[in-house]
């Protein structure tokens, strides 16, 4: 039932800041955007509930971090983020940019990409977590994505993000989104490694063989 509730708010939310900020219900990329979404996070929740539902319940549901390092980045960017999506729906409404049709099919393509690569990581690393913490008996996991980069559910996190302004209609959001998924990834990644580093046994010998953080031959 908890998270039920979550995804209707989260839908509910999304909804209030891209139509309201709109003006209107016309406005065809928002729900793209939104149905595609409706049908790719239900699926994969449901999926990790069926196989693993400790898994889906206990890691992936919590939200609060547990470093003050980590939670002072959450506090910040949060609420940044959430401005970020006011952003498409008022260039919608005064007509700040145009996105071709084609191009916002593309980019909702890769908006389930990045989803996909995020799922797909879960899939290899049961001790994924959307906070960063350390799991007593957690181990290096180096197979699928991981073989790549070393932290893939960011990787996918960063396509999803980046393309969603074009999905959803606007170029003038694509630079506001940049910067705030980038810098809050980039600075999760290098506080989530100290810590990988200090207490999970094997990470720095991971880290020698798989030389990218993010993006494969930059980061």
């Amino acid at each position: 039932m908890n998270i039920i509730i979550r995804v209707l708010l989260f839908f509910i939310v999304l909804g209030l800041l891209l139509f309201l900020s709109a003006g209107s219900l016309r406005y065809y990329e928002a729900w793209i955007f939104v149905s595609v979404l409706f049908i790719m996070g239900p699926a994969v929740i449901t999926y990790f509930f069926r196989k693993d539902p400790s898994f889906a319940a206990n890691r992936l549901l919590r939200r609060r971090e547990k470093e003050p390092a980590h939670r002072r980045i959450q506090i910040l960017f949060l609420p940044l983020f959430l401005i970020t999506f006011l952003i498409p729906g008022l260039d919608f409404r005064f007509h700040w940019s145009f996105v071709p049709t084609p191009l916002v099919i593309l980019s909702n393509i890769m908006v389930v990409l990045g989803y996909l690569i995020m799922a797909m990581a879960m899939e290899h690393n049961r001790f994924a977590s959307s906070i960063i913490e350390i799991s007593k008996n957690q181990k290096v996991i180096n197979t699928g994505p991981y073989r790549i980069v070393r932290h893939p559910m960011y990787t996918g996190g960063m396509i999803f993000f980046l393309f969603t302004p074009m999905a959803l209609g606007s170029f003038w959001a694509v630079l506001p989104f940049g910067i705030v998924t980038a810098i809050p990834i980039v600075l999760r990644i290098l506080n989530e490694e100290k810590l990988l580093m200090k207490d999970l046994t094997g990470y720095y010998d991971y880290c020698q063989k798989t030389k990218y953080r993010l993006i494969p031959y930059v980061w």
